[in-house]
């Protein structure tokens, strides 16, 4: 996430070459690419982290203070 983005609520991805943006609400892809496994993958775990997610998005917009989630190991 970076600190005064735009709407919808969303996180970025890496993967190589590839960059993604994923919609935190409905884990939609809005913007970008990654390979179907690696989409799997981040999918999976922006779903187990989503309250998280939304959680630092909201506190982003007023604090630039955000709390560290569990990375993909």
């Amino acid at each position: 996430m970076f600190w005064n983005e735009h709407n919808p609520p969303h996180f970025h991805a890496e993967y190589g070459e590839y960059k993604i943006e994923i919609d935190i609400k409905n884990l939609a892809v809005l913007n970008g690419y990654l390979p179907p496994r690696v989409l799997g993958i981040v999918v999976e775990w922006a779903e187990l982290h989503q309250y998280e997610l939304l959680k630092n998005w909201e506190s982003m917009k007023t604090t630039k203070y955000y709390d560290k989630i569990e990375p993909l190991v």
